[in-house]
C-alpha cells in the first residue's frame, strides 16, 4: 500500500478484478509505472460467480493471454483442484480445458504477484470520477474530491458501477454481495459522454459441502495427468522460482497459505496434485413446481429487473420457463477450495426469495438436508458502449482513457482477462511511445472478441464460443504460443530467451512436417502413415528423438487435418487482404454521397480502421465496401 502523492506512476488502472489485475501488470512488466486502485485489495482477481477457468472457447482465450505474457494461466495452474477437457470426442478446434480452482487460492495468489511486481504499486481507495482536460484524461477522484493525475487512466469495473442486487423483492446496492456499488463513477462517465446501459447476471445459492449426500449423486473426477494451460508451469523453470524459499514472492506464499499446513502433495506451487472430484445431480419435478408457484416472487419474473440477462447461461427461472418440457436439469456441486466449507451448485442460479431458494434446494437429489451458506441473487449494473472504443480499447469520447473488462457488457472471468492484458498493453505502449497492439480476428480469440465489441456492440451479455470464429481449426488452443509468438514479441512482456524457444520449436515442427511428406516408407509417406486411424507420431518407422509430445500433437494435427488447414489459409489470406488495407486519416464519409445514408452513419459512429472491420460492422453491405475501397485506391481527390 502507498500514499498515491508520493510515488510518481504514468498510469492509474481502476478496479482489481481479473481485467484489471491483467492490464496492471502488463503495463508493469513493460516497464511503466502503475498505479492499481482498488476498494478492497484482499479481493483481487475474486471469483465473485463459478470458481472456474477455461470451457468451450474460453480455454483459447486463457491460452493465448498466456502466450502474450499474462497471468490468468499460471495462476489458474498454480490454484487448480480439478482439471478436465471438454468436447474430447470432437476435433481439437473445439477442445477445451476447464479448471476448477481453489477460490481464495486463486485471489491470494494473485495479490502476491500483484504486490511483488516491479513498477506496480496498490491503492485501496475508491474512486468516485474521472477528470478530464481539453478532451484528455487528467486523473481520477479518490474518496471525494481528491485528485490523483495520471496520463492514462484504464477503468475495469466489473459490475460495480451502479450494482443492484435482488433476492426476492428484497433489493439492496452492492457490486458483490457483501461489497459496495460505485454509484458516483457512472454519472461522471455519463457527463463525460460516455453511453450507458444495463446488464443482469446472477449467482447460486452456496451450500455447506459435509450437508450433502453425495451418495445420491455421481462423481465428476478430474484426469490424471493434468492438462495445465500456462507453458511457463510446464516447465521446471517456474517451480522453482515459486519453490524457492528465498524468492520474496514464495515468501509471501508462505505467510498467505499457512504452507506448513499443507503436505507437499497440496502445495500451491505443485499444479494438478491432489485433486478434488466434482458431482453431479439434476433438478426435479417438484423443483420445478416450487419455482412455477413463485415466478412472481422472482426479481427476475417479477418485474424488479430491466437489464438484459445472460442468454448462454439463464437462471433457474429461465430454464423453467423456456423448457417447459423438460423435467430435470443438470446441477453440478462444485468446490470452492481445499479448505472451504461450501460448493458451488452450477445450475441453479436465481433471484428467488431465500425461503424459496432452500425449498427448491431440498427438492433436488442429494440436497434434501443441505444447508444453504448464503442465497443467490440477481445483480443489475451498468455497462458501457463497447463501440465507443478503439480496437485497442482506448476510448474514443476522451483520450487516454482506457476502458476493459465486464464493464464493455462480457460476460466471464476470461473475456475480462482477455481485454485487460490489451488495455494494459496498449496504455503502456502509448507511454513509451510504441505502436498500438491489435490483434485481428483472424489472428486469435481475443482479436474476435474486441472485433465484436468494437464493431458490433452488444445487446446481452458477450459471451466467447468456438462459433463466433471463422477459422477455428487454425486458431486452436493447443497452437496459441506459436501462432501469437510473433505478437508476444512486439506486446514485450515475454522473456527475449521464451520468444527464442517458442521461435524454434515452431521451426522445429515445420522442418517435420515437411520431411514426413517428403519420406517415403513402403509406397506411403510417412506423412501418410500418420493418417491412418489411430496412428499417432510415435508410431512411424521413423521419428526425431527430440520432439516432445506436446510437439508431436502439433506435427500430428498439422498433417492429420492438412486439407482443412490449407482451405483456411486461402481464407485467411483473403481476410488479411481486407484487414490490411487501411482507411485513411483523410476519408470523409459525409462526402462519400454514394454510400447509404445508413452506412455513412454506422462508419463515422464506429470509425474502423480497415475494409475488414468496415464490413463487419451491422448495416453495412459488401457494395457499400466496394465503394469506399474505390475512394481509397483514388485518393483524396475522390472526394471532391
Amino acid at each position: 500500500m502507498i500514499n498515491a502523492n508520493t510515488w510518481k506512476h504514468e498510469i492509474i488502472v481502476v478496479g482489481a478484478g481479473h481485467a484489471g489485475c491483467e492490464a496492471a501488470l502488463a503495463a508493469a512488466r513493460k516497464g511503466v509505472k502503475t498505479l492499481l486502485i482498488t476498494s478492497d485489495i484482499h479481493a483481487a482477481a475474486r471469483m465473485s460467480c463459478n470458481p472456474a477457468i477455461g470451457g468451450i472457447a474460453k480455454s483459447h482465450l486463457v491460452c493465448e493471454i498466456d502466450a502474450l505474457g499474462g497471468e490468468i494461466a499460471r495462476n489458474t495452474d498454480y490454484t487448480g483442484i480439478q482439471y478436465r477437457i471438454l468436447n474430447t470426442r470432437k476435433g481439437p478446434a473445439v477442445q477445451a480445458i476447464r479448471v476448477q480452482c481453489d477460490k481464495a487460492m486463486f485471489s491470494n495468489r494473485m495479490l502476491a504477484v500483484l504486490q511483488n511486481t516491479k513498477n506496480l504499486r496498490l491503492l485501496q481507495s475508491t474512486v468516485n470520477g474521472i477528470v478530464s482536460k481539453h478532451g484528455k484524461i487528467h486523473g481520477v477522484l479518490v474518496d471525494g474530491n481528491t485528485l490523483i493525475p495520471s496520463e492514462i487512466v484504464i477503468l475495469a469495473l466489473g459490475t460495480f458501477l451502479g450494482g443492484k442486487i435482488f433476492i426476492g423483492k428484497h433489493s439492496e446496492s452492492g457490486g458483490r454481495l457483501g461489497e459496495p456499488a460505485n454509484n458516483a463513477l457512472t454519472q461522471s462517465l455519463i457527463q463525460h459522454g460516455i453511453k450507458i446501459s444495463r446488464f443482469k447476471t446472477g449467482t447460486p445459492p452456496r451450500l455447506n459441502k459435509d450437508s450433502i449426500n453425495y451418495e445420491k449423486t455421481i462423481i465428476q473426477p478430474g484426469i490424471d495427468p493434468p492438462p495445465l494451460f500456462s507453458q511457463a508451469a510446464k516447465t521446471e523453470k517456474l517451480f522453482h522460482v515459486e519453490h524457492n524459499p528465498e524468492t520474496t514472492l514464495a515468501s509471501t506464499f508462505k505467510k498467505l497459505f499457512h504452507v506448513e499446513q499443507f503436505s507437499p502433495s497440496m502445495r500451491p506451487w505443485a499444479p494438478g496434485a491432489n485433486q478434488i472430484p466434482c458431482y453431479l445431480t439434476h433438478t426435479s419435478e417438484k423443483t420445478h413446481e416450487i419455482i412455477k408457484c413463485n415466478l412472481l416472487n422472482s426479481a427476475l419474473y417479477g418485474g424488479l429487473i430491466s437489464g438484459t440477462g445472460v442468454r448462454y447461461c439463464p437462471s433457474i427461472e429461465d430454464k423453467i420457463v423456456k423448457f417447459p418440457a423438460r423435467t430435470s436439469h443438470h446441477v453440478f456441486i462444485e468446490p470452492e477450495g481445499r479448505e472451504s466449507q461450501e460448493v458451488y451448485p452450477n445450475g441453479i442460479s436465481n433471484s428467488l426469495p431465500e425461503k424459496v431458494q432452500l425449498d427448491m434446494v431440498h427438492s433436488i437429489a442429494g440436497f434434501e438436508d443441505a444447508v444453504m451458506t448464503n442465497a443467490g441473487y440477481a445483480i443489475e449494473y451498468d455497462f458501457a458502449d463497447s463501440r465507443q472504443l478503439h480496437g485497442t480499447l482506448e476510448s474514443k469520447i476522451v483520450k487516454n482513457l482506457f476502458i476493459t473488462g465486464q464493464i464493455n457488457g462480457t460476460t466471464g472471468y476470461e473475456e475480462a482477462a482477455a481485454q485487460g492484458i490489451i488495455a494494459g498493453i496498449n496504455a503502456a505502449n502509448q507511454i513509451l511511445n510504441l505502436p498500438p497492439l491489435v490483434v485481428n480476428r483472424f489472428e486469435g480469440y481475443i482479436g474476435i472478441l474486441i472485433d465484436d465489441l468494437v464493431t458490433k456492440g452488444v445487446d446481452e451479455p458477450y459471451r466467447m464460443f468456438t462459433s463466433r470464429a471463422e477459422h477455428r481449426l487454425s486458431l486452436r488452443q493447443d497452437n496459441a504460443k506459436y501462432r501469437l509468438v510473433e505478437l508476444a514479441e512486439r506486446a514485450g512482456i515475454i522473456d527475449h530467451h521464451a520468444i527464442a524457444s517458442i521461435k524454434a520449436e515452431k521451426t522445429l515442427i515445420e522442418n517435420e512436417i515437411l520431411r514426413l511428406n517428403k519420406t517415403f516408407s513402403g509406397n506411403n509417406t510417412l506423412a501418410q502413415i500418420l493418417c491412418h486411424p489411430g496412428k499417432n507420431y510415435y508410431d512411424l518407422p521413423s521419428i526425431n528423438t527430440n520432439i516432445s509430445q506436446n510437439i508431436a500433437i502439433q506435427i500430428e494435427t498439422s498433417i492429420k487435418y492438412a486439407g482443412y488447414i490449407e482451405r483456411e489459409k486461402i481464407n485467411l489470406a483473403r481476410a488479411r487482404t481486407m484487414e490490411n488495407h487501411e482507411i485513411p486519416a483523410w476519408v470523409d464519409y459525409d462526402l462519400i454521397k454514394s454510400l447509404r445514408f445508413e452506412s455513412r452513419q454506422k462508419l463515422k459512429k464506429i470509425q474502423p480502421r480497415n475494409l475488414g472491420q468496415a464490413a463487419r460492422i451491422p448495416g453495412v453491405n459488401p457494395a457499400d465496401v466496394a465503394i469506399l475501397e474505390v475512394v481509397i485506391r483514388a485518393g483524396p481527390s475522390a472526394l471532391n
